[in-house]
């Protein structure tokens, strides 16, 4: 579904135009409105306020707006046309140029922003940052043994280095003839 077409709206729409419109667009398909109307119309109005509602939910919160651009400039076309295939009647327009629509998201779809976004998006996931934690503290981890391990060596060994301290290892075997 295409929230914006629901709630009438360009992409571009303030949070205070998402408001307003949502608030016009409800009292017009409110059910309640419609309680004395027939079936039919109750259960379209019903619908459409159903939509208008999920519409406002995704679109007034920053998060999700933003989630939901990302992943309808990937589907943008398919949307459209599940939309457009099941004539929701709730007032807002249909009637989508096709060859405008398909260049428009053609464009979206290749542009440096919108790949950017989707980059940024994958880059902030809870899980990405989560794993990036953990192999920064296991890396950390591995330095901080291998600088300790120099460290007691050192201490323990004064003025020979691992080399010198396994040749004399093999010396001393070679003397005594057994393992050492």
């Amino acid at each position: 579904m295409d929230y914006y077409k629901i709630l009438e709206l360009d992409k571009n729409a303030t949070k205070e135009e998402i408001k307003e419109a949502y608030k016009r667009l409800a009292l017009k398909y409110h059910p309640d409105k419609h309680s004395q109307s027939s079936k039919s119309v109750r259960d379209n109005a019903t619908l459409c306020f159903k939509h208008l509602s999920e519409a406002y939910q995704i679109l007034s919160d920053d998060r999700k707006r933003v989630d939901y651009n990302i992943r309808s400039s990937s589907s943008g076309y398919d949307n459209h046309r599940q939309a457009h295939r099941y004539g929701y009647g709730c007032g807002y327009s249909n009637d989508y140029n096709y060859r405008s629509y398909r260049s428009q998201s053609r464009k979206a779809d290749s542009s440096f922003v919108s790949q950017f976004d989707v980059a940024l998006r994958f880059l902030t996931t809870r899980a990405f940052l989560l794993n990036l934690a953990f192999a920064g503290a296991l890396i950390g981890g591995i330095v901080i043994i291998d600088k300790s391990r120099e460290a007691l060596w050192k201490i323990h060994n004064s003025g020979k280095s691992f080399e010198e301290a396994m040749d004399s290892i093999e010396k001393a075997k070679a003397n005594t003839g057994h393992e050492v």
